[in-house]
């Protein structure tokens, strides 16, 4: 069963013109439903290389237009899945990413197929070069399960603001910017002396290992 096929269709009766599904990896809770879209709308599958029935995969830093003029660029996170794309989205003023299951709000995803290093490089190279106040869209509303973890690793006030959020809002995507994860995302503090304390690490690859080690754990 595609979950978004109704609200798709909602969408479409109310004068929304679909042209493409795009997908950030291949997970069947992101592409699975790609064939049964496809029986209701004939339109193009851009995604990783490994979702199902994509029909093109945009290199790294490859630009594109959806809607009226929002320009997209496609960048690479391979480590949950190789075949790992987010999107940035800008429109006018207005940035947003999507992140599919590499990065969350104040937590990120597990490396199925990718390594620390692999995830270093995603979160701290390729998204945190992202503007500041782009909001950050994960694919999934893990915050309170993260929240939970990052505050035994880091006691600051960003993680605790976020904390207090968490308990009071039952959603969080679009509600934090790149900006904020860098500050309350302890992922992507690896050269905090206070995260490093809780891992015994001090490398960032191995720091990065050890964080995900503890909260798979959890």
């Amino acid at each position: 069963m595609c979950r978004v096929l109704p609200t798709v269709k909602k969408a479409v009766d109310s004068g929304v013109n679909l042209k493409n599904i795009i997908n950030t990896h291949h997970h069947g809770d992101h592409a699975g439903g790609n064939a049964e879209m496809l029986k209701t709308y004939s339109v193009p599958i851009i995604g990783g290389k490994d979702c199902a029935r994509v029909n093109k995969t945009p290199g790294h830093g490859d630009t594109f237009t959806v809607g009226d003029g929002i320009k997209v660029k496609a960048l690479h996170t391979p480590c949950h899945t190789q075949d790992s794309i987010c999107y940035f989205f800008e429109d006018g003023n207005d940035r947003a990413v999507f992140t599919g299951d590499t990065l969350f709000i104040g937590g990120c995803g597990r490396f199925f197929e990718g390594t620390p290093k692999e995830m270093d490089k995603a979160l701290n190279e390729t998204l945190a070069a992202l503007p500041d106040d782009t909001k950050v869209y994960p694919g999934h509303e893990y915050t309170k399960g993260n929240v939970k973890f990052g505050i035994r690793v880091l006691q600051s006030d960003p993680v605790k603001k976020l904390e207090s959020f968490t308990n009071n809002n039952k959603y969080t995507q679009g509600k934090f910017t790149i900006g904020d994860e860098k500050k309350h995302n302890v992922f992507m503090r690896l050269d905090d002396p206070d995260v490093q304390k809780f891992t015994g690490k001090t490398d960032r690859v191995d720091v990065m290992g050890a964080l995900r080690e503890a909260k798979n754990s959890m």
